[in-house]
């Protein structure tokens, strides 16, 4: 959504506001080898826009290193570690934000219940700054598992971080204000922080169906589909059946049924760089 200024995101985009724009970006890169080669792969070679990174993830440098100049890549912030047996953790001192068996707490539940809010923003910083010393040209934010965006106290850490940066963010349009129990769209317009109109907040493991149903029904404005890439290897393999889904979602993002679905809709390919440089426009002109 535009901020106050603009009428809709489209107008600041310089779009009418009844074209259908879709970012279809890539979670997870950096979290295995398996997603690095998917994600590129899905950038370079198929119909997605843009990525996000997981920086405190084991793979994140090899990923930089692999990146074109051109690439369209945000911030995963990352404060969970879900994997049993594979685990990451924090770039910072933070004892809040560690599991009892090392790492990242696995589940959202446990960190909400044990993270403590100043350590949560210190590490989410930290995590920006890392890919921005790496030499990423960060587009957007968008946390990992929604670790942030849907409880209050944390929500304002994912705001503040976006104000200081000026990036946009990533908001999901399936979750109501008042099922949230706050207005987080509300919020983030009165600080002029832009993020799509419509993202569904779906995490289940393949993509396929959800993003041909959401190309069928696509609506005016801008759209944001995710996929988790990957290649198929023995790494990934070993992560658990989980690994069938992203690896049908490689196939899905370099397909042509995928592109022709995206032209039947009538879908304006767009990704977050578009939206971050849509908004500091705005904010230049107050």
């Amino acid at each position: 959504m535009a901020s106050r200024a603009s009428s809709s995101l489209n107008d600041a985009l310089g779009h009418p506001d009844d074209a259908r724009l879709v970012i279809l970006s890539c979670d997870d890169l950096g979290a295995f080898h398996a997603s690095n080669v998917g994600v590129l792969r899905a950038l370079h070679d198929g119909a997605a826009t843009c990525a996000s990174l997981m920086v405190p993830a084991p793979w994140s440098r090899h990923a930089v290193a692999n990146l074109r100049p051109g690439d369209d890549i945000g911030v995963h912030l990352t404060l969970v570690s879900e994997h049993s047996n594979y685990r990451w953790g924090p770039l910072t001192y933070a004892p809040s934000l560690q599991s009892g068996d090392g790492g990242f707490p696995s589940t959202l539940d446990d960190l909400w219940e044990h993270a403590d809010r100043d350590e949560v923003l210190r590490e989410c910083r930290a995590q920006i700054d890392r890919a921005l010393m790496w030499g990423v040209n960060v587009t957007h934010l968008a946390p990992h598992l929604t670790a942030i965006t849907l409880r209050p106290e944390f929500f304002d850490v994912y705001l503040e971080l976006a104000v200081e940066y000026r990036l946009p963010i990533r908001l999901p349009s399936s979750v109501s204000s008042s099922d949230a129990g706050f207005d987080f769209r509300g919020l983030a317009r009165d600080e002029g922080v832009f993020f799509p109109d419509h993202f569904d907040h779906d995490w289940s493991s393949g993509s396929r169906s959800r993003v041909l149903t959401a190309l069928q029904n696509l609506r005016p404005g801008v759209t944001e589909i995710h996929v988790q890439p990957v290649i198929d290897s023995p790494e990934v393999r070993a992560i658990g059946e989980a690994c069938d889904g992203w690896v049908d979602d490689l196939s899905l993002a370099t397909s042509d049924e995928l592109r022709e679905a995206l032209r039947r809709a009538g879908a304006v390919m767009i990704g977050y760089r578009d939206v971050r440089d849509a908004m500091r426009a705005a904010q230049a002109r107050g």
